[in-house]
């Protein structure tokens, strides 16, 4: 009897993996809604606050940011598609070792910054130095790490700050404030939370790019009439110079008639004066004749 009941109740069960369906994360429009990965879930509910990691090699199809780890968390599930938002990022860890060795200073910091459109994020940069410092001199490179990320976060939105982050903008811009400080050597971000979602909605710039462009393309279509005009304007002088030629050479040759009336050719008998040219007269030398040499004979 326990045997028949166990295996009553085993076909009761219903097999859980048949009634979960699959599901597209897909990246929030920063990222050009790329998608991300896939998951899978009998409830589409129980996959909001879910939270996914990807490589920014994956979205970028470029190697050199294999070592950046971005964060997404599901907010919104609509038919098979689990739309999500940025939370944050990281650097991997076998990087920072890279970039740490012996005899040398790392200067980190914490900061709280608030961008244009009302997002809070934490942001984590450090930085090192080819020789060890004092703490002095540590103080003063954090204070200006703080100052440079809190004026390219007032200034720029949340999806703008991260592309800076992302892209090295932001690592660089810091670099040349520090320098003249500290000659420090190299700094990075290494980590960022989105403590709040953005609050107030911006614009982005795309739009105008796009408007400019339009625009671009009336002005060119616009210009091209112009273009043929002066070539009509160019091509219609061209005949004036050939009637001009053809009535300076009809004025010349009535000219030259009249001249040749008034000055008739004469030929005149020229005479050759012979000039006799005087023929230089031969020297005439006389003959050597034989001088007897006088002989004095001694007594």
């Amino acid at each position: 009897m326990a045997k028949a009941r166990s295996r009553a109740a085993a076909r009761k069960v219903k097999d859980r993996w048949k009634a979960k369906n699959w599901y597209n994360i897909i990246a929030p429009p920063a990222f050009d809604s790329v998608t991300i990965a896939d998951t899978m879930t009998d409830n589409p509910d129980n996959l909001i606050n879910r939270v996914t990691g990807v490589s920014l090699q994956d979205l970028t199809n470029d190697f050199r940011k294999s070592h950046i780890t971005l964060f997404f968390k599901i907010n919104k599930v609509e038919e098979d598609k689990a739309h999500t938002q940025f939370t944050g990022h990281t650097l991997t860890s076998d990087y920072l070792r890279r970039m740490i060795r012996r005899r040398r200073s790392k200067i980190e910091g914490v900061f709280n910054v608030d961008t244009r459109d009302g997002a809070l994020i934490k942001v984590k940069p450090f930085a090192t130095t080819d020789k060890r410092i004092q703490n002095s001199q540590r103080k003063v490179v954090r204070e200006a790490m703080k100052k440079t990320i809190a004026d390219q976060a007032k200034d720029s939105t949340l999806s703008e700050f991260m592309k800076n982050i992302l892209d090295g903008r932001m690592g660089s811009e810091i670099y040349k404030n520090c320098k003249k400080l500290y000659p420090v050597k190299r700094i990075e971000i290494h980590k960022t939370e989105v403590v709040t979602q953005p609050t107030i909605k911006i614009e982005e710039k795309k739009p105008k790019k796009e408007v400019k462009e339009e625009t671009k393309e009336k002005d060119i279509k616009e210009k091209k009439p112009k273009v043929e005009k002066k070539e009509k304007e160019v091509k219609e002088p061209k005949p004036k110079v050939k009637d001009s030629l053809e009535e300076e050479k009809k004025t010349e040759k009535p000219k030259d008639k009249k001249k040749e009336k008034k000055t008739p050719k004469t030929k005149k008998a020229t005479t050759k004066k012979t000039v006799k040219k005087k023929i230089p007269a031969k020297k005439t030398t006389k003959p050597k004749t034989a001088t007897k040499k006088k002989t004095t004979k001694k007594k």
